[in-house]
């Protein structure tokens, strides 16, 4: 039984970017996805590497291979043992571009803003 439920987070206007991600790969990769998540959804902050990686700030990337190459799902942790996908991109380098976890960084401070009452 899950413990923790992950949400996509929705932007302004309604658009999903980490579902809208997960949609345009391959559908064995969407399979590698759904699996990486469930084990999420049932370990949570338990989770770790070679799954997961804390990549600071309390921002997390869930971790798996597809055709596309290495996927990289980024997440935060939510009370009432929330976890929120924010977006997703396709590794190209070493490290996790500082780009991408500004955007999860920002888009984090939207969704607190807006659901700290939840």
């Amino acid at each position: 039984m899950p413990e923790y439920t992950c949400i996509f987070y929705e932007a302004p206007g309604g658009k999903l970017p980490a579902e809208e991600f997960i949609k345009s790969l391959d559908e064995d990769t969407q399979d590698k996805f759904i699996y990486k998540k469930e084990l999420l959804e049932i370990f949570g902050h338990k989770l770790r590497f070679p799954h997961t990686a804390n990549i600071g700030e309390g921002i997390f990337e869930l971790r798996f291979r597809g055709k596309e190459g290495q996927i990289r799902v980024l997440f935060f942790f939510f009370y009432k043992r929330k976890v929120v996908l924010t977006h997703g991109f396709v590794k190209k380098t070493k490290k996790t571009p500082k780009k991408e976890s500004e955007i999860t960084m920002h888009r984090k401070r939207e969704f607190l803003k807006i659901h700290k009452e939840d």
